[in-house]
């Protein structure tokens, strides 16, 4: 089944009654085109067509959520167009071995003070996983175990040198061309670039270049260094905030916020409605979907990831930058996600692989009344995720005492309305696309994390690109400009 097909969670608690009934409004406002899933999933009647939308926004993850929300709060009537069956796009919260699992972005940390100010705004708790007693990392003999404490000490003293010297071209993460004149003398350098500076022997690259690989789709070769240059540097510049920062998750699912920001924009929402033309006519901006319906508006907001605008057409074309980065992608083109049922395991662990590994990570995330549920992310070489088989030998090659009793993947790569994971910029990216490619084209705003300048490629980002967007889209639409929160 593919991911445009399949459903979301149903249900979810830990949250107030007052906030459960709050978001139930969300329901109402949805098309007979679909209906919303995801924790607070209902089947919605048919909503009536609106007349006079001030904007519209195509696509609804949280870039989307968000500028439609903020559109809102400005006074501007949106509508929300989503091609899939669900919102949230890149994020999206399922339910696996009667548990909520996150099929796409997961982590979350207080060092991303956006997320954090929707959590604390919805009263959405975050929660962590199961804690790793052991380590299974590479070796020249094949996978063994390891300490945790050694894990962090000698990994992390490894990415410190991979890093070094970010502080001086990222003083201001959140602002990642402050030193342009440095930045562009790294930005040309792919990770693999980096790592071969650093003159490692192959035992000490292993435990670190299966996350350069692994975060590039696959290959160290095609992610841009200064992408998880920034990554560090936003975290803290050190790597005990690294580890920290991809240790919490949303308790109630990923979705439960979006579905939360949604209900704030009280916004007709119509899912199943994929965008195929946006043409710019001046005064305004008509969209065209699939099935042949056309809707006006003041302002668009395109909020679908870069990698997704070469599919739709726009009228004028689009500015060279945005052409050129569609082209080339940022979403990274081989990203599968896994969450696997298994028996066998004695204790939580957390495998890292190394560049050419069937998975670059396998962690331990909770139990169930018949052993674990484990994550795990599969980039290139393919692991075929339809293949039971494939997928169980896989899993064979690191963590030998696991028995799959059943599993749940998302090939992202191969979803057709991401066509890739979560972003991640190619050498000289940066410098050649930022700010050019956060700037309207004419009364089309852009909303998508893949254009963040602080958190690109996190649900942090995406918020920041959706507050840009829609404070652009109401300036477009004649309407007064509130501040968004800083960055």
């Amino acid at each position: 089944m593919s991911e445009d097909n399949q459903p979301g969670i149903r249900g979810a608690g830990g949250l107030s009654r007052r906030r459960l009934f709050q978001l139930g409004g969300l329901t109402a406002a949805v098309a007979a085109t679909g209906t919303v899933t995801g924790p607070f999933a209902t089947t919605a009647r048919a909503a009536e067509p609106r007349a006079g939308y001030d904007a519209i926004v195509v696509g609804l993850g949280f870039a989307g959520a968000t500028a439609a929300r903020e559109l809102r709060a400005k006074g501007l009537n949106p509508l929300l167009l989503e091609a899939r069956g669900r919102i949230g796009g890149r994020t999206w919260t399922d339910t696996f071995v009667s548990q909520p699992v996150e099929m796409g972005g997961q982590f979350v940390d207080e060092s991303q003070p956006l997320i954090t100010a929707e959590l604390k705004r919805y009263g959405i708790p975050t929660a962590t996983g199961l804690v790793p007693a052991k380590a299974i990392m590479p070796t020249p003999n094949g996978p063994a175990p390891f300490s945790i404490a050694e894990l962090q000490s000698r990994q992390g003293a490894l990415l410190e040198r991979l890093f070094e010297g970010s502080r001086s071209f990222f003083p201001d993460p959140y602002n990642p061309l402050q030193e342009k004149t440095l930045v562009s003398q790294v930005d040309s350098l792919s990770l693999r670039d980096r790592l071969n500076q650093l003159g490692l022997s192959a035992a000490d690259e292993s435990w670190i270049n299966g996350i350069t690989a692994g975060q590039s789709g696959g290959s160290s070769s095609y992610g841009a260094y200064t992408a998880l240059a920034q990554w560090w540097s936003l975290a803290g510049w050190n790597s005990d905030a690294w580890y920290r920062a991809q240790s919490k998750r949303v308790a109630t699912g990923m979705s439960s916020v979006i579905a939360a920001m949604l209900a704030d924009a009280k916004a007709e929402v119509r899912l199943n409605t994929p965008v195929t033309t946006i043409t710019d006519r001046g005064d305004s901006v008509e969209v065209v979907t699939a099935s042949g319906q056309k809707f006006t508006a003041r302002t668009v907001v395109v909020a679908v990831p870069v990698n997704l605008w070469k599919t739709i057409r726009f009228n004028p074309g689009l500015p060279s930058v945005h052409a050129t980065a569609t082209q080339q992608g940022v979403g990274v083109p081989n990203s599968r996600k896994l969450w696997l049922h298994v028996s066998g395991m004695t204790e939580a662990k957390v495998v890292n692989g190394a560049e050419g590994d069937p998975f670059m990570t396998v962690l331990s995330h909770s139990e169930t009344s018949r052993g674990q549920l484990l994550m795990a992310l599969n980039s290139k070489p393919a692991v075929d995720v339809t293949n039971r088989a494939a997928v169980e030998a896989a899993l064979k090659t690191v963590l030998p005492e696991a028995r799959l009793i059943e599993y749940r993947a998302q090939d992202w790569g191969a979803a057709s309305y991401s066509l890739g994971g979560w972003a991640l910029r190619r050498p000289g990216q940066l410098s050649a696309q930022l700010p050019a490619i956060q700037q309207p084209h004419g009364r089309i705003t852009f909303a998508t994390s893949d254009i963040a300048s602080g958190w690109a490629g996190f649900v942090e980002g995406a918020i920041e690109a959706g507050f840009r967007a829609a404070d652009q889209a109401a300036s477009l639409a004649g309407r007064s400009i509130r501040l968004s929160p800083r960055r």
